[in-house]
């Protein structure tokens, strides 16, 4: 078996429409990093992304023709709309041995925040004792870390777990598990990672163990609306998925998830979609209180608006 790699260079507003059509044709997911982020570097002395790549990965099979002029069609329908949307990606074939590893060519250690380091797991980096660091190996469920969402929620994280130790966490679509890996290594007493992909579930707990986080982590499979039947409440919840996707779980009851006064940390928004984001977490009882941004990436925090402390129980 071999798979065709699709990718496509760009802005963050468009990279934001692309992601979402790709995930129509793409196995596993699709992959959004930053083009050119510097390694080695602090976040501070890093400047606002403001490229792009977005990739998905077809079968090379009798649908990939068709599937590949849907997708150039679909592109030539949304460049209408953003003129910064290429309507040629670049494709390449790959064998199915070497699928999972192709995109680490670019996939370099990453400092952010504070203290927080984030490498892929096949790198050695010597790190200050100081320093947080989750070593990664995300395989097709993506999440490494050079995404401006996902930098901007560890940041987050990294400063609510310096004040809240011992909190029970929430990472809802957890992807590679960077987030409930960050969060137990920052503090937190116990974490919850769910996915609605088996191989993210997968890939999370084995991360989880490569970083000697196993025991703090519990990786499944699982939707909001499972949490919400069970009755489950977080002090945090890390929700890093796309905006249109939190507006919907905001109407499915999403601030019910939250303990009196815990705080939701909500990437994956980009700045014109943030004003719509916000609205609909008031909805759901849930109160901004702050924007996060890199580029045109947007990382919102609210607080559940009744009565409590973050950490009880």
């Amino acid at each position: 078996m071999r798979w065709i790699e699709v990718s496509l260079e760009t802005d963050g507003e468009a990279a934001e429409a692309i992601a979402e059509l790709l995930h129509r044709y793409g196995h596993q997911g699709v992959a959004i990093e930053q083009v050119g982020f510097y390694i080695e570097t602090w976040e501070d002395e890093v400047p606002p992304p403001s490229r792009l790549t977005v990739r998905a990965y077809l079968p090379e099979d009798e649908r990939a023709d068709a599937a590949k002029a849907q997708i150039e069609e679909a592109l030539y329908q949304l460049n209408r709309l953003y003129p910064a949307v290429p309507t040629a990606p670049s494709y390449r074939v790959i064998d199915e041995q070497d699928w999972a590893e192709a995109w680490k060519v670019n996939y370099q250690p990453l400092r952010l925040g504070k203290r927080l380091v984030v490498r892929p797991l096949w790198i050695e980096l010597q790190s200050a004792p100081d320093e947080v660091v989750i070593a990664l190996d995300p395989g097709m469920a993506f999440g490494t870390g050079t995404h401006p969402s996902t930098q901007l929620v560890l940041e987050a994280a990294e400063e609510l777990l310096a004040e809240h130790q011992g909190a029970h966490v929430l990472d809802l679509g957890c992807g590679s598990g960077i987030l409930a890996i960050g969060a137990a290594k920052l503090g937190a007493a116990r974490v919850r990672a769910l996915d609605t992909d088996p191989m993210a579930v997968r890939i999370t707990r084995e991360n989880a163990a490569a970083n000697d986080v196993a025991g703090l982590i519990s990786a499944q499979e699982g939707s909001l609306a499972e949490l919400l039947a069970n009755g489950e409440m977080f002090d945090l919840a890390l929700v890093n998925i796309l905006a249109k996707v939190i507006v919907a779980m905001c109407d499915q009851g999403l601030g019910g998830i939250l303990k009196p006064n815990g705080i939701a940390v909500l990437g994956g928004i980009i700045e014109e979609q943030a004003d719509e984001v916000e609205d609909a977490l008031r909805r759901t009882g849930l109160m901004p209180y702050r924007r996060r941004t890199s580029g045109d990436w947007v990382v919102i925090e609210a607080r559940r608006t009744d009565s409590g402390a973050i950490g009880e129980s």
